[in-house]
């Protein structure tokens, strides 16, 4: 297959033929600011001698290949990503001397240069197949191998890869700089996606954990120029947890010799499993306030990738259909672990809150899939990457766990690991085990849960006698045409009664019932007879994958008392299910906005603050109907800065409320409470005006037209990091001109100059605007550039600029049918490109509806 792609087929035949034994890898990382020197050796068997195969390589040329002690001509050989292999021996040895780029892409091997010090920083992302990037690979993870690196880079360096650093050895002075070499021992058998080479003048923390394999030694690792915010101890701490609960969890030992972590800038993700190696996004060195749900996430995000040293590096999947059970099963682990053995203890609150969210949004997408992907090539990977494969699939894990049971499911996993360790798998080598230890026959639910998309929507049928008595009632399931599976769910069904308390009427809950169900409709025998409640909440405790609606009584209660609820997790679930019926057309967008708005006074629960403030911003961009958008906006901007000035000084809501109102506000009458905020002249009691919180206001200044260029350059004296320069080019993308909008376009999208993290900032700050009129000349330049865009382009900055520089906040019919236009004329343009198209087009049309509804109020 030309080009950088490779199939599921092609892999299939290339595991079939080749076994691989090990790879010397040897780099030069002192050749120059560009490139990089790579000799690389593979040693492999093939079990048809006489047949010819293929290694992957991305470089910027060969300088020599020899197989087998013969040298083969690159320029006849090395073509479309691949070096030809013919006439193979039993036993191979072959060895390539290439030349490697670095990229600012963060792909590959990422090269940073940190304006506060100018040192170079280096890190490589491989998954999903850029280890061709650095050196010729067999890139598929079933073939497996050990892997020797040695690597010559200056002396003052660190050097951090998969297998324990070792002492370098000087290595003479090129250039002016001194040199060193790092000769690292082989590693176990791993798949090379999780191999990883990181350097630069990396400052580190170190510290130990007892496993039962015996000490394994941390490290925590950053830029010296962030050295003084890395807060080491609660890294390590998360850290810990982690080892102490999976090591208990999974019966097996931690699998590798050291575990560190280390934060790289401009990372295009969370977090990447490396194994021993784990590389982080620099976000989560905090340096500013940040929300209580940031940390929350950062920790989950520490538990997620450990989680991934023993599935995923230790077990690993044959082929990439199986991504979503590596990242499933991390998110379940994860949340697992922080729900019982950290102080997160409602993390599942939290999932429900924030992952269900994305998973529900993503499954109603014209892109969505089952769970178990048919991966066809390695273009439909990386486009899978989303929330079926990580939200959907975790909250199915969780819904198998309580299926099968905890204990089996435990069992089955230790068996797993007991049995594959360092191997390949498929689900079916999973399920084989959970049907053994449960005894439950798990194919029928595989297929209904796995093997079909979109989501069944929940509604309660009853029918009440003159008494307020239910004398029927079940519970309804439906699906869309386009996914009509209608599938088995384990729900709760809360009963909840209004009582005046201390501070007003709360909901207690007086009943609940806990029950199966399947089909269109399911009959609950053991409501018969029970009283109506003032609340009624299906799927209660959130057992279930699954969009939920209030019948009228219980949605009137929930209208009447948006604070009813002392616990958080009832109250993210009526809030989630009046945002479903918005996002559905089923309310109106400006009823949710005044119900949330009411709902927020006291919200202490940080991540369900940050989401509704996240839906409360869509609800009337987006879903309000345009002639009501303005005084909607109104109401919102103005709301949340009187609830910011209410909220307790200090605290995590106040911090919230402020950013979303600077955020949000597109009213030029904003500005003299933004300066006063940013001047201190007038503060907000508990509120520290820092770094990030001071480009926060910058930013909004800058988006009502009272920031220009020479005021964003001072404030970008102040702090002249990569995050500030960052921010910077977001506020000048935000400036309500048609200047400013075009140089936003012409440097990010005409241009091809700018690393990813600069990329994403100048989209943000161009799809910022209150006039909607400067943003309308770019939906026929959108879609005229959107084929070249991407093809000029790497998958991360092609993904960054297809999708961030789609002029959503148009909301318009117009842009629908341009986007429905692009996509009817170009049904063979490149996979990932068509997808992030119509995932686009999907978010107007739903708008549009949402739109038509909100009109009729």
């Amino acid at each position: 297959m030309p080009g950088k792609n490779l199939t599921r087929d092609e892999a299939a035949t290339r595991a079939g033929l080749l076994h691989v034994d090990d790879y010397d890898v040897r780099l030069d990382l002192t050749t120059g600011p560009t490139t990089f020197a790579s000799t690389t050796t593979v040693r492999f068997s093939c079990s048809e001698p006489g047949a010819d195969s293929f290694i992957d390589l991305i470089a910027d040329s060969v300088e020599s290949i020899t197989l087998n002690g013969t040298a083969i001509d690159p320029a006849s050989a090395f073509a479309d990503s691949r070096i030809a292999l013919n006439d193979l021996a039993a036993e191979n040895e072959l060895t390539v001397k290439a030349t490697g780029a670095y990229t600012n892409t963060g792909e590959g091997l990422h090269r940073f240069v940190d304006p506060v010090d100018n040192e170079v920083y280096l890190y490589t992302q491989f998954e999903v197949p850029d280890s061709r990037r650095v050196y010729p690979v067999f890139e598929q993870p079933d073939l497996k191998a050990s892997f020797r690196f040695t690597v010559t880079a200056p002396a003052h360096w660190k050097v951090i890869s998969n297998s324990p650093t070792p002492e370098p050895e000087p290595a003479g002075v090129a250039e002016g700089v001194e040199r060193a070499t790092w000769a690292f021992s082989p590693t176990k058998r791993i798949s090379s996606y999780i191999t990883a080479l990181i350097a630069g003048p990396y400052d580190e923390v170190r510290d130990e954990v007892e496993t039962r394999a015996g000490t394994v030694p941390l490290g925590v690792f950053c830029r010296r120029s962030l050295t003084q915010y890395l807060d080491a101890d609660n890294i390590f701490d998360a850290t810990k947890k982690g080892f102490a609960f999976f090591e208990r969890e999974f019966d097996q030992p931690y699998p590798f010799e050291k575990y560190d972590q280390i934060f790289t800038p401009e990372y295009n993700m969370g977090a990447m499993e490396n194994a021993g190696a784990v590389t982080f996004v620099e976000v989560y060195i905090f340096r500013s306030k940040v929300s209580d749900a940031k940390i929350e996430r950062r920790a989950l995000t520490i538990l997620h990738e450990l989680a991934h040293m023993w599935f995923g590096n230790l077990v690993t999947m044959k082929w990439w259909d199986d991504l979503w059970l590596n990242e499933s099963f991390a998110e379940w682990a994860s949340t697992t672990c922080q729900a019982e053995a950290t102080q997160w203890s409602s993390a599942w609150t939290t999932f429900g809150t924030s992952e269900k969210a994305w998973a529900y949004a993503q499954d109603q997408l014209s892109s969505t899939h089952p769970i178990a992907a048919d991966m066809r090539h390695l273009e439909d990977v990386e486009v899978n990457f989303d929330g079926i494969t990580y939200a959907k699939g975790a909250s199915v894990l969780k819904q198998l766990v309580a299926y099968v049971g905890r204990e089996p499911f435990v069992a089955a996993l230790r068996e797993y690991f007991r049995k594959h360790a360092w191997g390949n798998t498929t689900l079916a080598d999973l399920l084989g085990e959970l049907e053994t230890a449960s005894g439950r026959e798990l194919t029928g639910w595989s297929k209904l849960w796995l093997e079909t998309a979109g989501v069944n929507t929940l509604r309660p049928v009853f029918e009440v006698d003159a008494e307020g008595r239910y004398t029927s009632f079940a519970i309804s399931q439906t699906a869309t045409t386009e996914h009509p599976t209608l599938r088995p769910h384990r729900l709760g069904i809360g009963r909840y009664t209004a009582r005046t308390g201390e501070h007003g009427e709360v909901l207690d809950r007086v009943g609940y019932d806990e029950v199966d169900i399947a089909g269109e409709r399911t009959d609950i025998a053991a409501l018969v007879g029970v009283a109506q409640p003032d609340l009624l909440l299906i799927n209660d405790d959130d057992l279930a994958y699954a969009k939920i609606r209030l019948d009228e009584r219980s949605l009137a209660t929930a209208l009447r008392l948006p604070r009813g609820f002392p616990d958080s997790l009832p109250r993210s679930l009526v809030l989630g299910a009046t945002w479903d019926m918005t996002r559905d057309a089923e309310m109106s967008a400006r009823d949710f906005v005044r119900f949330v708005l009411e709902a927020l006074p006291g919200e202490n629960d940080s991540t369900l603050l940050r989401v509704l403030i996240g839906q409360l911003s869509t609800a009337a961009r987006l879903y309000t109907a345009p002639t009501h958008r303005e005084a909607t906006a109104a109401l919102l901007t103005t709301s949340l800065h009187d609830l910011a000035l209410a909220a307790e000084p200090g605290s995590d809501a106040q911090f919230q409320l402020v950013q979303a109102w600077a955020d949000g506000t597109s009213d030029r009458s904003a500005e003299p409470r933004l300066r006063a905020l940013l001047s201190g002249d007038d503060p907000l009691p508990g509120l520290e005006i820092d770094t990030e919180l001071r480009w926060t206001l910058v930013k909004a200044l800058a988006a009502i037209g009272a920031a220009d260029e020479e005021q964003i350059e001072a404030e970008l004296a102040r702090d002249r990091t990569s995050t500030g320069k960052e921010r910077a080019l977001e506020a000048l993308a935000a400036r309500p001109t048609a200047e400013a909008k075009a140089r936003a376009w012409a440097e990010a999208v005409e241009a091809n100059v700018l690393s990813n993290q600069m990329v994403e900032a100048v989209s943000a700050g161009f799809r910022r605007s209150g006039d909607l009129s400067l943003l309308e000349p770019y939906v026929e330049k959108y879609h005229a550039v959107a084929v070249e865009a991407w093809a000029s382009r790497s998958a991360a900055i092609a993904e960054r600029v297809v999708g961030g520089f789609y002029p959503f906040s148009l909301a318009s019919a117009g842009l629908k049918e341009a986007s429905d236009t692009w996509l009817a004329a170009h049904p063979d343009a490149a996979p990932g490109l068509v997808r992030t198209v119509a995932e686009n087009r999907d978010t107007i049309s739903r708008a549009l509806q949402a739109q038509a509804r909100d009109a009729r109020g």
